[in-house]
């Protein structure tokens, strides 16, 4: 009997851990969440206002975020912060925010762990600001349209929000570009005022609670995307940093299908919607010898605002750009040297420049950003304030001997919010900057000498 008792006690003790493992988070509680999700445009941000609290004995040092794994895989960037004081004293101190595995998570849920500034102790509660945007989230249906049609899209996304704790009390806000809504799920309480969408308030709902919706409307935003972007930013301790950018842009909304008429698409401005002809890239101030052009050649059709903030040049690609159409330019130009290039106390040069796409408005598939050093420089670091692959290359210009250190970062999945400062630190020696200029009057002594020597031979002969 004792024997037979075992394999029972064993499968129980098992079955008991996989139970323990698999069940949701039980110290914590949300005692109401408030979720704004912005459609407008073909980059979806989600603000999510959270207040947590501890329901457990033991302190609690981090907040868990679910997402479905549809859209784990589309999220570009992921913030927290957490509310300090009241109304006009009102702060956010951010917080960190890492991907985290849970074992045995239902249906495929995907997980960010929040890491709390400080521990809540049992009763306590605090509010969390939650921000996340996903890329390639709208789906163009139909996927083909004439010129002269709007663009539709679906979204698909839960009326309730999925968490691994109890919610207690909890509304979601949708915001669609236009008043045009074809459909959308209705989960009661559910209603459209406007350009709004609101679901609920939802009252107690049990953790990873899931109620699937479509939301079907038009949205005209033009999707660009640029599927490779090059930056190559090259540093010359004689005064200049030249920056040259190659794009692979993309029109990535529903496919044109059809001819194209011109004299449609100049005369009456509904027609191609939802295409764009003009593109805004946001410079450096003080920028100089800028310019735009592509595989055949410079394009014209650009116009430069400098200030002493910010310079804006408004370019326009050769065509309009319909969904599905590709264009391949490049943007080269030159900025201050002082203005970027620093030194530090330990006489550790470094460079201080924007991360992410010139171009606003944009969803960069795959962003390299390539450091090119001056020759001669030593111990190379990046510092970036998110993830990035790095790796170090080696470029040869005019007059290089040993070559030139080039630090490569690579992004992939890039937003606007990517546009930040980064840091790329090095040693240099300035007994450097004067190879090339000896190297140059060398040439040309020997040059000098040379052709001496020549007026002074005598190559006749004589007996």
């Amino acid at each position: 009997m004792a024997a037979a008792f075992f394999p029972v006690l064993v499968v129980s003790i098992l079955l008991l851990l996989k139970t323990s493992f698999s069940s949701p988070p039980s110290d914590l509680q949300i005692l109401h969440a408030e979720r704004q999700i912005d459609l407008t445009s073909h980059i979806v941000r989600v603000y999510l206002t959270l207040k947590v609290e501890n329901i457990n004995d033991a302190p609690a040092s981090e907040v868990l975020l679910a997402f479905p794994p549809a859209q784990f895989n589309h999220l570009a960037l992921v913030k927290a912060a957490v509310a300090v004081g009241k109304r006009k004293k009102k702060s956010y101190v951010p917080l960190q925010v890492n991907p985290a595995e849970q074992p045995d998570a239902p249906n495929g849920t995907k997980y960010y762990a929040v890491s709390l500034a400080t521990q809540l102790g049992k009763g306590d509660s605090t509010t969390l600001e939650i921000f996340y945007i996903l890329t390639h989230s709208l789906e163009p249906f139909p996927a083909e349209i004439s010129q002269s049609d709007s663009q539709l899209v679906y979204y698909h996304d839960s009326a309730i929000i999925l968490s691994p704790y109890h919610i207690k009390h909890q509304a979601t806000v949708v915001k669609v570009p236009s008043n045009k809504v074809e459909s959308f799920t209705q989960v009661e309480p559910s209603h459209q005022s406007g350009t709004e969408l609101r679901y609920g308030p939802y009252e107690d709902r049990k953790p990873y609670s899931y109620s699937p919706i479509i939301i079907h409307s038009e949205n005209n935003h033009p999707f660009a995307v640029v599927e490779e972007l090059e930056r190559e930013i090259e540093i010359s301790h004689w005064g200049s940093v030249q920056v040259t950018e190659h794009y692979t842009l993309a029109h990535a909304g529903a496919k044109h299908k059809g001819i194209f008429s011109r004299v449609d698409y100049q005369s009456r401005p509904i027609a191609g919607g939802s295409s764009f002809k003009h593109l805004l890239a946001e410079l450096p101030p003080r920028v100089h010898s800028v310019y735009y052009r592509d595989d055949i050649g410079n394009i014209s059709s650009s116009r430069l605002r400098t200030s002493s903030k910010k310079s804006e040049l408004l370019i326009e690609p050769r065509y309009p750009l319909f969904g599905g159409w590709k264009a391949t330019f490049i943007i080269g130009y030159g900025v201050p040297l002082q203005d970027f290039l620093f030194e530090s106390a330990a006489g550790i040069r470094y460079l201080n420049y924007s991360f992410g796409c010139a171009i606003s408005d944009t969803i960069v598939d795959k962003l390299t950003v390539k450091v090119v050093l001056p020759e001669g420089s030593k111990d190379p670091s990046a510092e970036v304030p998110f993830a990035v692959e790095q790796r170090l290359e080696k470029k040869y210009s005019y007059l290089d001997v040993i070559g030139r250190t080039v630090v490569v970062l690579e992004k992939r999945n890039v937003v606007p919010e990517h546009n930040v400062p980064f840091q790329v630190h090095y040693k240099f020696n300035p007994i450097f900057m004067l190879a090339e200029p000896l190297m140059l009057a060398s040439a040309f002594f020997l040059f000098f000498i040379t052709c001496v020597a020549y007026l002074h031979i005598d190559l006749s002969i004589r007996k």
